[in-house]
């Protein structure tokens, strides 16, 4: 058994700053599933929303978020977020993030949604840039181990004494890759710093290791979880169909090409975003993915087009040069032609549900990032609030760790029971269900979604999830089988929440149910599980 004073899942933006700060109350041990740098903070290129201009101030930033969080943001959670800006961008300075600077002051873009330029950058590469520098500072803090290739299976949970006899998160199971073996990892606090769970659809702008495993490890343990309908579709993903490399069909081009003025056009060659919203192309992401896939369903086609020729060579390659050079690698030349863009899933504003010092309702279990529901982002998150998000929620995770104080070490945590009898499941079912699962929710339950299409999503999720449990205690675990698992899981918890809000509102959209309804004003779409005793242990039940 391995026991440390705080375990962490997961090696983004939120898990790195958790066990930054939490580095000084006692060991700190992060483990990410993959190479340590691989998480969806690496891939993003936006930046940090954040009030750095004297004509910018937080009620403007504060109003902005409220407007686009469609009337579902806890407004607790906003204020503490957006007035904790300007120290986290301070702190990110201090370990060493290397932001883009307008002579000596820090520069600052626009996305859509800001009324006020407040995007803090590093180019077109931000999250980059910030791993760079915080796995810099983990590597160099002599309290905090990082375990890479550790892939966390499932919570421990134990009975506290008392009259509620609540359930408490001793820690995880967890897989190491390499070896096979399943372990125990042991913890006073558990924070769930996991990511969010593109992949759940067949076309998104998140790398592969985005499969939802915290929200379903969470929710097996009896946590709630909050808001699953609401899944954002970034509007700009490189649409290249003939290109065998997968980044050429999940590459993001960044909300700030449209914030520099960046134009859409229609298969025609027309600008369309002014006909659906004042703000054009700076509109909110629900308003112009939702307007895209019109635009492509009116005309018949598989993408539209986002030109930014007329900005100049010289100022595109300087403040987009990621941008430039990985379509250069696929045939197109940003500077001279347009670039072919669609949706694709983006970011879960749904997750575990916590509060505002990231307490699950799950004792000594945490969260933070995007697998996380804090109430910030409501039925729409705003563009470039959710790196924010993180790092403040961290902040507020290794505060609530430290009033948490020190917990017994168990003496004794059963023993992974593996009573599986085959090795692995043939390849022809996981890959099969792997893509029946992402196609059914691209096709059933993506921007524009219908009450018969959900029964159906429901239905056929159904089976399918018999089928992966079935498999799952019945061949020996591997990561292909537990990311399947958790994967379809979270597939059944979105359409569950979908079906249950019978209105249209941020970025569910229900042709049946076209308009925002007052009686969903402020409420929650919450799902909750009994947890299971021993459930990590391979017992049949």
């Amino acid at each position: 058994m391995n026991h440390t004073d705080y375990l962490v899942l997961g090696s983004g933006i939120g898990g790195l700053t958790y066990a930054l700060h939490a580095a000084g109350l006692g060991r700190v041990t992060i483990l990410t599933k993959k190479e340590r740098s691989e998480s969806n903070t690496n891939y993003a290129q936006g930046g940090v929303a954040s009030v750095t201009l004297p004509e910018d101030d937080f009620e403007l930033h504060i109003r902005d978020t409220l407007q686009c969080g469609a009337g579902l943001c806890d407004p607790a959670a906003v204020r503490m977020v957006v007035e904790e800006g300007p120290a986290m961008i301070r702190e990110l300075l201090e370990w060493g993030v290397r932001f883009d600077r307008d002579g000596r002051r820090l520069a600052v873009g626009r996305e859509g949604g800001h009324t006020r330029n407040r995007i803090v950058h590093a180019r077109d590469a931000t999250g980059r840039e910030i791993e760079r520098a915080l796995l810099e500072a983990v590597r160099r803090h002599r309290s905090i181990r990082l375990l890479e290739h550790h892939l966390a299976v499932d919570l421990i949970l134990a009975s506290k004494l008392g009259p509620a006899r609540e359930e408490a998160c001793l820690g995880a199971y967890v897989l190491e890759v390499h070896t096979g073996r399943i372990v125990p990892f042991t913890a006073r606090a558990t924070v769930l710093a996991t990511g969010g769970a593109g992949k759940v659809y067949l076309y998104t702008t998140n790398p592969d290791i985005a499969t939802g495993d915290g929200v379903a490890m969470a929710y097996r343990a009896g946590a709630a979880v909050a808001d699953m309908e609401f899944v954002q579709f970034h509007p700009t993903c490189l649409y290249h169909p003939e290109a065998r490399h997968p980044e050429a069909r999940s590459f993001l081009i960044s909300e700030a090409v449209r914030g520099e003025g960046g134009v859409l056009l229609n298969g025609a060659g027309r600008r369309f975003m002014k006909r659906y919203h004042r703000m054009a192309e700076l509109a909110p992401r629900d308003v112009v993915a939702r307007s895209i896939d019109n635009e492509m369903k009116l005309r018949g086609d598989k993408h539209v087009w986002l030109d930014v020729t007329r900005l100049g060579a010289a100022f595109v390659r300087r403040r987009f040069p990621n941008i430039y050079a990985r379509c250069r690698e696929f045939g197109i030349d940003i500077t001279r032609e347009p670039i072919p863009v669609v949706p694709a899933a983006h970011y879960m504003c749904g997750g575990v549900r916590v509060d505002l010092d990231a307490r699950t309702s799950v004792p000594r279990l945490l969260a933070v990032g995007e697998c996380a529901m804090s109430g910030l982002h409501g039925a729409n998150r705003l563009a470039s609030n959710s790196l924010l998000e993180a790092l403040v929620y961290a902040r507020q995770a290794a505060e609530t760790s430290r009033r948490l104080g020190d917990a017994r070490r168990p003496r004794r945590v059963p023993a992974w029971r593996d009573t599986a009898t085959e090795l692995r499941p043939a390849a022809v079912l996981y890959h099969h269900n792997w893509e029946m699962v992402r196609r059914l929710m691209w096709d059933l339950v993506g921007i524009v979604r219908t009450d018969g299409r959900l029964r159906s999503a429901a239905r056929r999720l159904r089976l399918i999830r018999e089928e992966i449990e079935a498999y799952y205690w019945r061949h020996r675990v591997t990561p292909d089988i537990v990311e399947l698992r958790n994967l379809a899981l979270v597939a059944e918890l979105v359409v569950r929440s979908a079906r249950s809000r019978r209105e249209s509102r941020g970025l569910h959209y229900n042709l049946d149910h076209p308009r925002a309804e007052a009686r969903y004003e402020g409420r929650h779409t919450v799902l909750r599980s009994a947890p299971h005793h021993g459930a990590a242990r391979r017992r049949r039940r």
